[in-house]
């Protein structure tokens, strides 16, 4: 049966268990995860557009197995998330504020800057910068999609707004194989049925390529992973996607070709890192 049988068959069912889990999804403690899920249950899913606060799909395992997930290079969970992990890289990274340039290490050769005019705005840009030759350049620039809500540091889950900060990127995945990248990459097969929940059939190819953002997430893991180190009310499951023509609820989504590029060309090695938000507190 092909992929896309299968998930024409299987959307009912899919669309049952969304239902199930969204009115089902507390702990016990009164708390869910980003996905609306029973915690217990091991159910991970992205920030993506719906009504259901931050849950996108239906609910998914934690990839086990080679039958639905399968990891190409090894993964380790030294990075820091959203600290420096040595001194200030000597030279800021260009139109940066001090607040956010001082987070930026030494160590760190690629940056992405991912803004908006306002805080408001759900229509946003990506600039790929690199340091080479002692300067920063800027590489390419992409046009993107955040938050429906716009930017928001103090976020919560399901308030459709992308976090503020800057972040580490440490671990990719997606549907489709590894299409060049060198970040630690977990393929998984159950994406485009999640997609599909999320969006309808027209939206299965949206989580083909992921870099996960490292807000609220343990780096080292596949993007898919449910620990939310800050808790569940911060919200969690923020990637670079595939875009799909709207705000997200806190993701930022980009064209495929331009994911691919970033894919390719982003380099662990460069201990690379993210600085997102709107213009009035990123920028100078």
């Amino acid at each position: 049966m092909s992929n896309g049988v299968y998930r024409r068959a299987g959307l009912p069912a899919l669309l049952a268990c969304a239902l199930l889990v969204t009115a089902c999804g507390a702990d016990a403690d009164g708390s869910t995860d980003d996905s609306g899920s029973v915690e217990s249950a091991g159910f991970a899913a992205p920030a993506q557009q719906t009504s259901f606060g931050d849950f996108a799909a239906p609910a998914q395992d934690s990839p086990t197995g080679s039958d639905s997930a399968s990891t190409s290079t090894d993964q380790s969970d030294d990075q820091s998330g959203t600290e420096a992990t040595g001194p200030v890289h000597p030279v800021p990274v260009p139109g940066l504020t001090k607040e956010f340039a001082d987070q930026i290490p030494a160590e760190t050769s690629q940056v992405l800057v991912a803004t908006s005019p306002t805080a408001d705005s759900e229509k946003s840009s990506l600039s790929f910068y690199e340091f080479t030759d002692e300067k920063w350049k800027k590489l390419k620039t992409f046009d993107t999609h955040n938050g429906s809500n716009g930017w928001l540091k103090d976020r919560r889950e399901g308030d459709k707004t992308t976090p503020i900060g800057v972040f580490t990127l440490s671990d990719a995945g997606g549907f489709k194989a590894n299409p060049g990248t060198e970040l630690p990459y977990t393929q998984d097969n159950r994406l485009p049925s999640s997609a599909t929940v999320a969006y309808g059939a027209n939206y299965e190819s949206v989580f083909d390529y992921i870099i996960a953002i490292d807000y609220n997430r343990k780096p080292g893991t596949a993007p898919t992973d449910k620990t939310r180190p800050m808790g569940w009310d911060k919200g969690g499951g923020i990637w670079l996607h595939l875009d799909h023509d709207s705000g997200t609820n806190g993701c930022v989504t980009l064209d495929e070709a331009d994911l691919k590029w970033i894919m390719r060309t982003i380099d662990p090695d460069a201990h690379p890192r993210i600085a997102m938000g709107p213009a009035t507190e990123l920028k100078k």
